[in-house]
């Protein structure tokens, strides 16, 4: 098929698999979903073969196979950087090079292989095999599928073969990098160093840091130390927001860990948080410091973009972009007319990047899709999707009882009573989302008027840390009502603050008391979304792309006059987010979920038979 290109991304974290055809995205899915394991970095079998069967194509008849970065270049910054600081890392390059030279030097024989066990056979007629740079491929999921002819490109990570962020400029199918800053000074790996340092696992716990920061007390001696302390010796940023990290006090270059505990704590006056420990105010003003000073340098750099390229539209991607916090607050500033994000702004994304690159960059193909009022990512539903069949299947199988609706709108006019009520459920429709984000196709909702309803989600429905904040949904024609946005969110990648007309005062001594005394003090008419800082991560819920969804959330309004519920993703800590009939369904009986909707199904937890279960799942979640 004319114009047929499959996306990869693997050997890192998050692989995923992405079929375009011209400029349609056909499918896309990460890797995790499909095999159950967290951030699976393994060459994507399952989504690859997920994507072709999607498509109705095989590989022989696709134009190319993209891979998001580039194996010889980021072996090259490898052996530069043991050699630059040789002899220290002997231990690192001892455990690395095995793996690079039996395995990722010969990549192209690799991605044939693997390609051959997702197909199911061998591969005759092999297109062409391309490798796009890892900051290109993030420059184009960001740029090619955002509704703008023109825009300032802005990509932001840990740290692809060499470069660690850049500055670009799109237009129409070029993108023209402007500006790069390489390994090993990295906004993305000192974000992470903090996380780690803060207790968190690196290339996950960036979001529990982000949420923990709010908890700092701006007004403290010890947050204005910390601050300091981390902008005197631990790097230097320069007006154009380029950074350069003092490296005697950070690990990852050559080392197994992110930064130097010892030295850390000589310097910060306490040591490493110990993962799963109780967490303190030290740790929340340390969180505090570093989001306000990531803060900080995105808007320095933005500034850069802007006076650069000229562009009144702006567009990120990389992992760094997934920090909806300091996305609202670029967002406040208007340095841009329009911003838009990649949902999929992480490694996943880079498998789309890479279609995209190949399709306009390499074949030099002409873009029609600019025009889109909206975007090009159809919501981001652009997953699996399953049918009434699967449903009677799960239902044989676990001889489970339910209620098959004859009318959606009935079933939402229950779901929202249900919810009215206090209940938590499990809603699960169409096809799944493409990043991180559950987007109402595969999410555990609630009632966001409820009090306790963040301590019971947090505790009894995804076993994870209290602290944690929940995101709202909410109609797009009433967001104005609830928070203080004035574009849409459909990807839940902005955080903005609740309106001052629903807020609830707040005791003098607010910033000063115990993190769970602040956490449950009712702060709006709306308090289990909105954060300590009166802030939400909204999901503006647009008809267009998710009607079943919308039908939802304006039954909910009609009953209860609030076009607001919470959304979380349907998973519990540690699991991936769920993809088949089957995976929802064990996880709404692992949970005290009440009731389950999968398509036209509503499941009721007081009617489902004893749950026995055929493995220690809490182990495989480390939940335990």
């Amino acid at each position: 098929m004319d114009g047929a290109i499959l996306g990869i991304s693997a050997f890192y974290h998050d692989s995923a698999a992405v079929l375009i055809v011209g400029d349609e995205i056909l499918a896309a899915a990460h890797e995790e979903r499909f095999s159950r394991r967290k951030h699976d970095a393994r060459f994507p079998v399952n989504a690859v073969a997920y994507v072709l069967s999607e498509s109705g194509l095989k590989i022989d008849d696709l134009d190319a196979v993209a891979f998001y970065d580039k194996p010889y270049l980021k072996f090259e910054r490898l052996l530069e950087t043991y050699h630059a600081f040789a002899p220290k890392g002997l231990k690192s390059f001892l455990s690395a090079m095995p793996v690079w030279i039996k395995e990722k030097l010969f990549m192209r024989k690799m991605l044939w292989e693997e390609l051959e066990k997702a197909a199911g056979r061998r591969i005759k007629t092999k297109p062409p095999l391309l490798f796009p740079e890892h900051h290109l491929s993030h420059a184009a999921s960001a740029f090619y599928p955002s509704p703008y002819t023109q825009a300032a490109i802005l990509t932001l990570d840990g740290v692809g073969e060499w470069a660690t962020a850049t500055i670009g400029v799109g237009n129409d199918n070029s993108i023209n990098i402007i500006r790069e800053l390489n390994f090993p000074h990295s906004l993305g790996l000192l974000y992470s160093s903090f996380t780690y340092y803060c207790g968190f696992k690196v290339n996950s716990g960036e979001y529990k840091l982000m949420g923990l920061a709010p908890y700092g007390n701006r007004n403290g001696a010890r947050f204005r130390k910390f601050k300091k302390v981390i902008l005197d010796e631990l790097l230097d940023i320069r007006d154009d927001g380029s950074i350069l990290l003092n490296l005697k006090y950070f690990d990852y270059a050559t080392g197994l860990k992110m930064c130097s505990d010892k030295k850390w704590q000589n310097l910060l006056g306490m040591p490493r948080r110990k993962p799963e420990t109780e967490l303190s105010g030290p740790y929340m003003d340390l969180a505090l410091a570093i989001q306000e000073i990531t803060e900080e340098i995105i808007l320095r750099l933005a500034h850069s973009a802007k006076n650069l390229t000229g562009c009144n539209n702006l567009v990120l991607a990389g992992g760094v972009a997934l920090n909806c916090v300091a996305n609202g607050k670029l967002l406040r500033q208007k340095i841009f007319d329009n911003i838009w994000i990649q949902p999929a702004a992480g490694d996943a994304g880079g498998a789309l990047g890479a279609a995209y690159a190949s399709r306009y960059i390499w074949k030099g193909a002409a873009r029609t899709n600019s025009n889109n009022p909206t975007d090009a990512m159809r919501g981001a539903y652009l997953g699996p999707k399953f049918d009434a069949r699967e449903v009677h299947r799960l239902c044989r199988k676990f001889e489970a009882p339910c209620r098959q609706y004859e009318n959606f709108a009935q079933l939402c006019k229950d779901t929202a009573a249900l919810l009215a009520d206090g209940n938590v459920v499990g809603w699960f429709q169409g096809r799944m989302e493409l990043g991180p984000r559950a987007l109402g196709n595969r999410s555990i909702l609630a009632d966001a008027r409820q009090p306790e309803m963040q301590k019971r989600l947090n505790l009894k429905i995804k076993f994870r840390e209290g602290f944690r904040p929940f995101a709202p949904s909410v109609l797009a024609e009433d967001v104005d009502k609830y928070f203080q946005l004035d574009q849409p969110s459909p990807y839940m990648l902005l955080v903005a603050p609740v309106q001052k007309d629903i807020r609830k005062p707040l005791p003098e001594n607010y910033e000063t008391i115990e993190l769970y005394d602040r956490l449950y003090h009712l702060r709006s008419d709306i308090p289990a979304v909105t954060h300590v800082d009166y802030s939400a991560r909204i999901q503006t819920v647009h008809k267009e792309t998710n009607e079943r969804y919308w039908q939802l959330i304006k039954a909910f309004k009609d009953l209860t006059d609030c076009a607001v519920i919470v959304n979380t993703s349907f998973n519990v800590r540690g699991e991936p987010i769920v993809c088949k009939p089957e995976d929802a369904y064990k996880c709404f009986m692992r949970t005290d979920m009440d009731y389950l909707v999968m398509g036209d199904f509503l499941f009721s937890k007081a009617e489902q038979p004893e749950w026995k279960e055929e493995s220690d799942w809490r182990k495989q979640y480390e939940l335990d």
